[in-house]
């Protein structure tokens, strides 16, 4: 057991849409990002995601409607609604805390899509 700095973790992110683990709680991964710009459709059939915003406001786009997700909130997406992260231009650094076997982009591969999450 230790105490994990988040303003350090976050200082070893140089990249945008890739998460990093930073902890494990149960069957979950505490995951930290950085995102910038517009990320990818996709779902997540069998996982719920919650998103903590440390920084920044996050756009979550659903298809029927939008929510920004503001410094100090979070939002939670149930599994099997499809939808995309993105930011009006700033960067945004986030928490994920999600299921192990959650993949990054669902069932969607793009650039984007990290397949092997590493320990910051």
């Amino acid at each position: 057991m230790k105490s994990i700095n988040l303003l350090e973790k976050f200082s070893k992110i140089n990249e945008h849409w890739h998460p990093y683990l930073i902890g494990e709680l149960n069957e979950n991964y505490i995951k930290l990002a950085k995102v910038k710009g517009e990320f990818v459709w996709h779902k997540h059939d069998d996982e719920d995601e919650l998103f903590i915003v440390q920084q920044g406001t996050l756009i979550v786009d659903f298809r029927d409607k939008t929510i920004e997700v503001k410094p100090g909130e979070i939002l939670t997406i149930p599994k099997g609604v499809e939808h995309r992260p993105r930011t009006n231009g700033e960067e945004v650094l986030l928490m994920l805390i999600e299921p192990k076997e959650t993949k990054h982009t669902g069932d969607v591969i793009t650039e984007k899509t990290v397949i092997e999450l590493e320990w910051i």
